[in-house]
């Protein structure tokens, strides 16, 4: 044994036998005092080394964000040292319980969270260091704080549920393209996901207010999770739900029908690559993403009828009988005004996705070309000036189509299809 351990445990023997005197002498108020402003004093000073300031109400409800967020981190990094060896209890305890008059903002959540989960960690602990009758209050403040900040953040997940309800933007997207709310709050609500774990204590006994003015087909919940982290499934299952939506009012704008569902299919499509590439993907599961997958087909299908069926019914329906001439050279001018218009409309459109781009062109010229292939080959016999009068060869079709859905138009490089 060291010299410095003997001197140490000589002086602890000399202060508890003070200690007893001053007790048994009626003096045990004055004793704890003298005890409590000691003791206070060096514990004051490892916290402070340690990164954890004391600060009155007042000067945390003064300070900007990035200041508390800064605090914040520096408490989150020295909780767990102080919770073993310096552990003031009540005063680290009620600095972190004045965080939670922040505003409301909804990126102020992920700190909040981080204290939540460094405050849950640390509970074991506290129960085991305060586990006396006269230390409970303590105990009971850990717990106060963890409510608060789970009614702190619960709150802000309400607020961030009314702000996209309440979005009133008209301002249309330019062909058609990905709307900033679409990536604002996919993004949010996939960060959200990288918090499951604590989300589920905090969102277990409660739910999202259901609107019941909603589709129905929107009101099934994943199944394919259970326990606790169903609770934060449902919850960001909803908050994509209030996303779509808005996204259906936002898609009427748009005087071109065609276009309101390429809109949709776009903004549908840039959600479930989102999903499929976060742990949104592991809390909503395949259900839910093949589900939404078909909403997108069927967004792209309504789209093509729309956008291109005075192309596809300006050709004769297959088998009909061979045209006469002068019914033939009709028809391809039929076809040519339809054609050069649905190209020309669609020059400035955008779809983002390149997947959903490529399936669409292809299904277009599945049931474009081969229609129009079939139509030349049964009548540019009978036309002597066919390849004068004929603007457009079936593989100019193809040709054309390629060009579409990039948004070229917008930067004015673009031109409508042109003789050949």
């Amino acid at each position: 044994m060291t010299m410095e351990r003997i001197t140490a445990l000589a002086m602890s023997s000399d202060l508890k036998s003070i200690a007893d005197c001053m007790i048994r002498s009626g003096y045990s108020s004055e004793c704890i005092k003298i005890y409590k402003n000691i003791r206070k004093s060096i514990v004051d000073e490892g916290l402070y080394l340690l990164g954890i300031e004391e600060l009155r109400p007042s000067q945390i409800l003064k300070m900007n964000w990035e200041a508390l967020e800064h605090l914040i981190k520096n408490w989150l990094s020295a909780v767990k040292i102080a919770a073993k060896t310096l552990f003031s209890g009540e005063k680290a305890l009620y600095f972190l319980s004045l965080w939670l008059s922040a505003r409301k903002l909804p990126e102020r959540i992920f700190p909040l969270m981080e204290l939540y989960e460094a405050l849950s960690d640390i509970q074991p602990d506290v129960e085991l260091i305060f586990d006396s009758e006269s230390t409970s209050e303590i105990k009971l403040q850990v717990v106060s704080s963890l409510n608060g900040l789970s009614e702190s953040i619960r709150a802000i997940l309400s607020d961030f549920e009314s702000t996209i309800q309440k979005d009133s933007s008209k301002t249309l997207i330019v062909g058609g393209g990905i709307h900033p709310l679409t990536r604002k709050v996919t993004s949010y609500i996939s960060s959200l996901a990288d918090y499951s774990r604590i989300l589920s204590d905090i969102v277990a006994d409660s739910s999202p207010t259901k609107n019941t003015a909603f589709p129905g087909a929107y009101l099934e919940s994943p199944t394919s999770v259970a326990g606790s982290a169903q609770a934060v499934s449902a919850h960001l299952d909803w908050l994509i739900l209030v996303l779509l939506c808005k996204l259906d009012r936002k898609a009427e704008g748009y005087k071109d029908m065609s276009l309101s569902y390429l809109f949709l299919a776009n903004n549908l499509q840039f959600i479930l690559e989102k999903v499929c590439t976060t742990r949104l993907y592991v809390l909503l599961g395949e259900d839910w993403v093949f589900n939404h997958a078909k909403k997108v087909i069927q967004y792209a299908s309504t789209y093509e009828t729309m956008a291109w069926g005075n192309v596809f019914s300006s050709l004769p329906e297959k088998n009909s009988p061979q045209l006469s001439p002068e019914a033939a050279k009709e028809c391809f001018q039929r076809f040519d005004a339809a054609f050069e218009e649905a190209c020309k409309k669609q020059a400035s459109w955008v779809v983002p996705d390149k997947k959903l781009r490529d399936e669409l062109k292809v299904s277009i010229a599945k049931e474009l070309i081969p229609a129009y292939r079939e139509f030349c080959d049964t009548h540019k016999v009978m036309l002597k000036d066919y390849e004068v009068f004929v603007r457009f060869g079936p593989d100019d079709l193809r040709n054309y189509l390629s060009d579409l859905f990039h948004g070229t138009a917008i930067s004015g490089s673009a031109s409508p299809p042109t003789p050949r």
